[in-house]
């Protein structure tokens, strides 16, 4: 989880989630300046959209006789 960097030179490199962390930080700073410069404070719940990236360690399952 979090995709970090190094986690593509593992063997094999392993699938992740990664996490959309430029908009969660524009997101929190937007909000704290709202409530800096005096908006009334809101009660929110920021949900945001994580990305699955695959990579090697993820194969497809057996294969099932129909």
């Amino acid at each position: 989880f979090d995709d970090s960097p190094l986690i593509a030179f593992t063997d094999p490199p392993l699938t992740t989630v990664r996490k959309p962390i430029g908009a969660m930080a524009s997101a929190a700073v937007e909000t704290l300046l709202e409530e800096i410069n005096g908006a009334p404070g809101k009660n929110l719940e920021l949900m945001f959209q994580p990305e699955l990236v695959v990579r090697r360690s993820t194969g497809s399952g057996p294969l099932v006789n129909r």
